[in-house]
């Protein structure tokens, strides 16, 4: 095969989506920062990829206030998709889940967030306690608790 070819079609493969979230609400939509989604989607194109919220709150002069996290140096960061979550109190753990490819499929590990995550019916993590669940094509993930306002749709773009 022609090296060339073989070159232009790994860059393909590294940019084509390989799954996506749908935003299910409003809420979840606007949490979204603008440069992550498309489309009204957001692109995962590789794994594992990981959610959670990059600002803080804090009080300023008796008043409470969102602060975003300073990025020391050339650290990788926590997350690929950062979560707006300016709800209180908040759904959104800095490091609340990531989806991750197996050779059976994708599985949906919760972080150790405070909330838990939910995939359709079954309650993952919460309390900081963590946990996975195998994530199927058409599942939605609610971040937070059931009264969390965001929910997405789950994709696999590569027919598993």
């Amino acid at each position: 095969m022609n090296p060339e070819l073989l070159d232009k079609q790994s860059t393909l493969n590294g940019l084509s989506p390989k799954a996506v979230l749908k935003p299910m609400t409003e809420e979840a939509a606007r949490a979204v920062p603008g440069g992550m989604i498309a489309d009204g989607l957001v692109i995962i194109r590789r794994f594992p990829f990981r959610v959670g919220r990059e600002s803080r709150f804090t009080y300023v002069n008796g008043e409470i206030r969102r602060v975003e996290r300073q990025r020391l140096g050339n650290r990788e960061p926590n997350n690929d998709l950062y979560l707006l979550d300016p709800i209180q109190p908040l759904h959104v753990s800095r490091e609340h889940f990531q989806i991750d490819r197996t050779l059976d499929g994708y599985v949906l590990v919760d972080r150790g967030s405070a909330c838990g995550t939910i995939v359709g019916d079954a309650e993952i993590g919460g309390k900081d306690s963590g946990g996975s669940i195998p994530l199927k094509d058409g599942d939605t993930i609610t971040v937070g608790t059931s009264n969390s306002p965001y929910m997405y749709i789950f994709v696999a773009l590569d027919g598993n």
